[in-house]
């Protein structure tokens, strides 16, 4: 029997067999939750970080694939089992990033070997993973057709690309939700070198206020 403390997240579009798995696991003395694709997985990562995840691999919206290359990428502690009825053996499927492969169909005998038989890495893991206080810096990408300025921004935590139209904020950080999994995203904008460096801080000025041409004149 398992470490009562080992947490295994399932991550699977059908209802059934997330019911099924969270039982079952949860009798044989794991801590299991479930999600029911890729997107929900993240939100629960952002809620408790498990030792485990268990995800099937074709799912609508982000699928495993995804989901696992993300993990892999910013999760890399955390052991993964890849599950699917579209693949045969015990083999991890090319391309796919996981520790380990589950035939979907099997015996639920056959999974627990699986579990048990993925190493014991000496590792601590967070409660939840360190947010990114730190914005990310985006040049510019342009005008859309409307004239507005837009960036291109690519969520840390899905790695989906989405564009956010800059608006008339004043801020030198901006934060706006990835349109995929709505996870907090922290962007600056990088200023060209011809702007003058304090414009960023005050785009418009209220009414009275003169407007710096350039930090120059706070000097002379």
């Amino acid at each position: 029997m398992p470490d009562t403390k080992t947490r295994v997240l399932i991550v699977d579009d059908e209802p059934s067999i997330r019911t099924s798995m969270s039982h079952i696991l949860t009798e044989v003395g794991y801590r299991a939750r479930s999600a029911e694709d890729g997107f929900s997985a993240l939100v629960e990562l952002r809620k408790e970080i498990p030792d485990i995840l268990l995800s099937d691999l074709n799912m609508p919206g982000m699928s495993g694939f995804e989901l696992l290359s993300v993990v892999r990428r910013r999760f890399p502690a955390i052991q993964t089992i890849a599950m699917s009825g579209a693949f045969q053996g015990d083999e991890v499927p090319s391309g796919v990033a996981a520790d380990a492969f589950y035939q979907k169909g099997s015996s639920m005998g056959s999974l627990l070997r699986i579990l048990g038989a993925l190493p014991n890495a000496d590792r601590v893991l967070p409660n939840r993973p360190s947010s990114a206080l730190a914005p990310i810096w985006i040049q510019s990408n342009g005008r859309d057709n409307s004239g507005e300025p837009y960036v291109m921004i690519c969520c840390t935590e899905c790695l989906r690309t989405f564009p956010q139209v800059c608006g008339g904020s004043i801020s030198l950080v901006r934060k706006t939700d990835c349109i995929y999994c709505h996870s907090l995203i922290h962007y600056a904008i990088v200023q060209s070198t011809d702007r003058a460096p304090l414009q960023v801080f005050q785009r418009y000025p209220a009414e009275g206020v003169p407007n710096p041409a350039s930090a120059a004149q706070f000097y002379n």
